[in-house]
């Protein structure tokens, strides 16, 4: 791969979609080389661990190069794209610079221009420059000769005997909380990756003397002898499913889960649907109007009842956190793997605003659309497993929520009312919960609520 020296050469690097993402594959390219583009042209799709985003290019120019095919998993800060823009400055400065103007370190980087809320800033290096001590600004130009002598030193293996040169170790933000949750001070571990960067086995091996390990085995370019591709077919786990896969069983394995179920006459709540998709007095006109819709409110409502069970569990502050605010997170089946987007600040909507917002998330997870920020914050959330036509579940929290209601199919069955034996809509609800901020009582209210608001779901009218 060659490397773009021209002048007027800009390098787009990988940004963090998405809070805390260190790698996102490259889906689909929607320019080639030769094509030109403008500032905020799409130029790429994205899959992240946590959705599917589209990539706008932040200046005007032609496309030299793409680093990487389709189908690559790239790490943030590595450059994808080349583009040629007339008359530009170089993405990336000489690094003589630094050493023929040592006054002008002080000053921050030039920044080529990213989308607000990608939340990274391309830097003039592809590796995080090093971090000394704090020096104050009048000896900045004398402290800066310092530094790279020092630096200079360090690459040559000599000992500088300062403090201010030391340099920070380096690791990606999933190994730095590693170390945090195991008590390990990085500072202290022997890096093993490229670069000196430190890796999860360094943290572990840190912990206590590991064992010798087998090498790891090196995926064959083709298949096993012992695997028959007519018989079999492999699927990578990446993207949106590793991620989920990864968060379900950490939910599993670090909330104790309690599961609670109600069966329920929904009878009437099918009639209010059924009104309120007719009625133009509701405010409901081009809104999409379902079971699901009502439910939702029952449950806001439910909490609102009830503002104990909307919180979550820090562990390492070891404190329980009362949400005032209900983000509410809804399942949604995607191609690429199951989401969970979530409505913010639900719970002070109108039944006409839930509903449009509800709306706006189905569709926007259909197309694949969901934003990261989308999926992040939510307090509760409802799976609608009944649109299988499966009775209920027991589904696993999401992480960082207390409670997750399942909903049911809603069928007809024969019911008990008003004395009689009577086909009645029905369907059963489930609610998992996390027993150590959730007692038996509390989660049982909570569904008790939600089961007698939709048995008299008018009340929903009245509450908005």
């Amino acid at each position: 791969m060659t490397t773009m020296t021209e002048a007027s050469v800009r390098e787009f690097k990988m940004p963090d979609v998405g809070e805390g993402l260190t790698e996102a594959e490259i889906l689909k390219w929607y320019v080639q080389p030769g094509d030109t583009v403008t500032d905020g042209q799409v130029v790429c799709e994205v899959e992240t661990a946590k959705a599917a985003v589209e990539l706008p290019i932040p200046y005007d120019g032609v496309v030299r190069e793409l680093r990487f095919p389709e189908g690559t998993t790239v790490d943030v800060g590595t450059s994808i794209i080349a583009v040629d823009v007339a008359g530009g400055a170089p993405a990336e400065a000489p690094v003589e610079a630094a050493t023929e103007t040592p006054a002008e370190e002080a000053k921050p980087p030039a920044r080529t221009p990213v989308l607000v809320g990608y939340g990274v800033s391309t830097s003039a290096t592809k590796r995080r420059p090093r971090k000394g001590a704090e020096i104050p600004a009048q000896e900045a130009s004398s402290a800066a000769m310092v530094a790279v002598a020092a630096v200079q030193a360090e690459l040559n293996g000599q000992a500088t005997g300062t403090a201010a040169v030391r340099s920070r170790p380096l690791a990606k933000p999933p190994v730095r909380k590693l170390a945090k949750d195991l008590g390990v001070d990085l500072a202290t571990v022997t890096p093993s990756g490229p670069d000196g960067v430190i890796t999860r086995e360094d943290v572990h091996a840190a912990v206590a003397p590991a064992p010798v390990q087998a090498p790891k085995p090196v995926a064959p370019s083709a298949p096993s002898a012992t695997y028959d591709t007519t018989r079999e077919t492999r699927i990578p786990v990446k993207g949106v499913r590793k991620a989920t896969a990864a968060a379900m069983v950490g939910s599993a394995f670090t909330a104790p889960h309690v599961t609670e179920f109600v069966t329920v006459d929904v009878t009437r709540t099918m009639k209010l649907v059924e009104e309120l998709k007719r009625s133009d007095k509701y405010g409901m006109q081009g809104l999409r109007v379902n079971p699901l819709l009502l439910i939702a409110k029952a449950l806001l409502v439910a909490v609102k009842r009830n503002p104990d069970i909307n919180a979550s569990w820090d562990e390492a502050a070891q404190e329980i956190v009362l949400k005032h605010y209900v983000n509410l997170g809804i399942a949604a089946a995607t191609p690429r793997g199951l989401i969970v987007p979530n409505i913010k600040d639900a719970h002070a909507k109108t039944l006409p605003q839930l509903a449009e917002s509800l709306g706006e998330l189905v569709s926007t997870a259909r197309e694949g659309k969901t934003s990261p920020a989308a999926m992040q914050g939510g307090t509760v959330t409802i799976t609608n497993v009944g649109v299988f036509g499966i009775d209920t579940g027991t589904p696993i929290l999401n992480p960082g929520e207390s409670a997750i209601l399942a909903m049911g199919t809603i069928k007809l069955q024969p019911w008990v009312h008003k004395g009689k034996v009577k086909p009645r809509q029905v369907t059963t609800l489930a609610l998992s919960f996390d027993h150590r901020l959730v007692d038996g009582e509390l989660g049982s209210k909570v569904l008790a609520d939600v089961a007698a608001i939709l048995e008299q779901p008018k009340r929903l009218i009245t509450w908005g």
